[in-house]
């Protein structure tokens, strides 16, 4: 990776707005954003986390596709990723790679952190990035699901990522 992702981040004071070239960054309080999820009821709560998870995949799949352009692809681009997410404030990523499977432990989840203890696996963003990153990893869509997570009580969340299979 030739320049850490904080110093590709470009002020544009005037604007009041952060960018990694186009793309548009804000900080916001993992506990301001993840505090819209507690509040709705356990049925609409899930909805929205897949709708978060849908974005994520969309939105992440851009950046994905620009690290990868810095980076190249298979191992290089996790590190790049796994480089990248703690400067994001996403935790530390660490992946796991064989060949129709990538796992990403996640220590330190700012949505875990942020939502609290809950019943049910709440960092659909990193499940939505998980599937970008997986999806050019293995060169074709791929599933991702959240495993285990930090505000169900386990130290560190894990996601599981495999590549859909192809339709003949």
């Amino acid at each position: 990776m030739s320049q850490s992702f904080r110093d590709r981040l470009q002020l544009d004071e005037q604007a009041g707005a952060w960018f990694d070239q186009s793309r548009r960054y804000m900080l916001i309080r993992p506990e301001a954003l993840m505090g819209v999820f507690r509040r709705l009821p356990r049925l609409e709560r899930a909805l929205a986390l897949e709708a978060l998870e849908a974005s994520i995949f969309e939105q992440g799949s851009d950046s994905a596709r620009a690290y990868q352009a810095m980076g190249g692809t298979g191992e290089m681009l996790l590190d790049v990723i796994a480089a990248s997410a703690p400067q994001l404030g996403w935790g530390r990523w660490q992946f796991e790679r064989s060949p129709d499977r990538l796992i990403l432990n996640v220590t330190a989840s700012p949505f875990a952190m942020g939502f609290g203890p809950a019943d049910m696996p709440v960092c659909a963003a990193i499940t939505g990035m998980t599937r970008a990153v997986a999806t050019l990893v293995f060169g074709r869509p791929a599933h991702a699901v959240e495993t285990i997570c930090a505000a169900m009580g386990s130290p560190t969340c894990r996601f599981e990522a495999r590549p859909l299979e192809t339709q003949a």
